[in-house]
């Protein structure tokens, strides 16, 4: 039994290499259906002075006990770690028998090393045992490579000598057996596959039963997964379980189709790129649709995505003068100096009149020199009234008229025009007839030429005379207009 000891140590060995999960985690359960054949020759060990060898292991003909089908049926449960324990029930008739590998020391003649026929000895075996997959090891999902090692209990009918011939005996023999066995699927899709494996049995007590090897080949389905969305990934790797997914992202979705599962990406109904977190660009500017104001047209990140064409730090759709560069506080416009005169509109108090930068914008006022103001004074004393009225005589019409010509000649200054009157009446008389008096004479001069927003007037009435009311030539003089220069 020194090659059995070898063959048990090896199955040891291959059973603890590897690591990786076995294929059929995503369906736990198998069960194989088919058939075996039982070979009592095919073992090396000591026969008398013959030594019987492997070499017998594949005369079909003429050692093995083929039988029915289905003749054997296994059921297994995945474990883990390539690991699944295989239960398995089988039958068979065996037809051929060599005695000389039957230990009972019965004296048997035999014709060389084949063996002899006898009637059909009913056979039965219930065998389980722990198979370690080589399928993930090798990375292959068609050819799955196993060996398994276990036990069982094995049972067989005993050829009986009648003398001519050995017959099938109702009793059955039967004990423990220790089994290595190795085996291949091959899966034809992930559900379906056909198993063959060959098993060896050792007997513990070969007085009943020798060791003999039994081959076996079946149709084997898996099932027991669960996809509850039919994404094709079983529930039990699947990330997203109730929504359908790809398996390269462990059944979770990307709607996409941009390569980034939805649960990474910013945009899971719009193809993007994983530098912008599975975003499109559209305009190609670098900014991400999602944080583009403006995704249709290249822009500067700055403004969020919308374009600058002037450069003035206003978008364009924001910009009054796109093309034109311009202040952000004038909507993108450049300031504008209507006037020409150096002053921006914005700074100028005079935006329709060309000015200086030293008047805001305003022309410079030229004002009548010391001796025109002290001339216009002295012209507008002559002015006469009627006594007690605001009329002024025909003499007077002259010089209103040299009045409007020095006013027009200054046209940015402002003038006051002053009315007084004498002490005859009483105050309130004529502080009402002062006023009316200056009135008159700025509508005079309005009426000929003088801007009415440059003057004013305003009455003193009796209050300021510039000579003696105890006279007459001093109340004439008293009742005067003064035009002067409004300061």
């Amino acid at each position: 039994m020194k090659n059995l000891s070898r063959l048990i140590l090896t199955g040891l060995l291959f059973l603890v290499i590897g690591s990786a999960n076995a294929q059929d985690a995503n369906n736990p359960w198998q069960v194989t259906i088919g058939t075996n054949a039982v070979d009592p020759l095919g073992i090396d060990q000591q026969v008398g002075n013959e030594d019987i060898s492997f070499s017998k292991l594949y005369n079909v003909a003429g050692e093995w006990s083929i039988g029915p089908t289905p003749s054997v049926v296994s059921i297994g449960k995945y474990l883990d770690d390539n690991f699944s324990f295989i239960v398995t029930g089988s039958s068979n008739k065996i037809s051929k028998w060599n005695p000389n590998l039957h230990s009972a020391g019965i004296n048997f003649e035999t014709s060389g090393e084949e063996a002899t026929t006898v009637e059909e000895l009913m056979y039965y075996g219930l065998d389980g045992m722990v198979k370690y997959s080589f399928s993930e090891l090798l990375n292959s999902t068609k050819f799955e490579p196993f060996v398994g090692f276990g036990g069982g209990y094995t049972w067989m009918e005993q050829p009986e000598n009648t003398g001519d011939s050995y017959e099938s005996s109702t009793d059955l023999a039967g004990l423990a057996t220790m089994n290595l066995t190795v085996g291949l699927s091959y899966w034809i899709n992930d559900l379906v596959g056909i198993t063959a494996q060959s098993g060896l049995k050792n007997s513990f007590d070969e007085v009943v039963l020798v060791d003999h090897f039994q081959h076996s080949v079946g149709l084997t389905i898996k099932f027991g997964g669960k996809d509850s969305d039919g994404d094709g990934v079983y529930d039990k790797f699947d990330i997203c379980p109730d929504v359908a997914g790809l398996a390269e992202f462990n059944g979770c979705p990307d709607s996409d189709s941009d390569g980034i599962q939805d649960s990474e990406d910013t945009c899971p109904n719009q193809a993007g790129s994983a530098e912008y977190n599975g975003c499109p660009d559209s305009d190609g500017d670098g900014i991400s649709d999602n944080n583009d104001t403006c995704p249709n047209e290249a822009g500067t990140k700055a403004l969020s995505g919308c374009p600058d064409a002037d450069a003035d730090g206003v978008a364009n759709a924001q910009d009054g003068c796109p093309n034109e560069a311009g202040p952000v506080a004038n909507n993108g416009c450049p300031w504008k100096d209507g006037d020409s005169d150096g002053v921006l509109d914005k700074d100028d108090n005079c935006p329709n009149e060309a000015g200086t930068v030293a008047n805001n914008g305003c022309p410079e006022v030229v004002l009548p020199s010391e001796e025109e103001q002290a001339q216009l004074i002295s012209y507008s004393r002559t002015i006469n009234f009627a006594l007690g009225k605001s009329t002024f005589r025909k003499s007077a019409i002259s010089t209103l008229q040299a009045i409007n010509a020095i006013l027009t000649a200054y046209p940015k200054a402002n003038f006051v025009v002053e009315g007084h009157t004498d002490s005859i009446g009483s105050e309130a008389f004529n502080q009402k007839l002062s006023e009316e008096r200056a009135s008159k004479v700025v509508g005079y001069l309005t009426n000929n030429g003088v801007d009415s927003e440059r003057l004013k007037s305003v009455g003193f009435g009796e209050t300021t005379p510039i000579k003696s009311n105890t006279t007459a030539a001093g109340r004439a003089t008293n009742r005067r207009v003064e035009v002067k220069l409004d300061k």
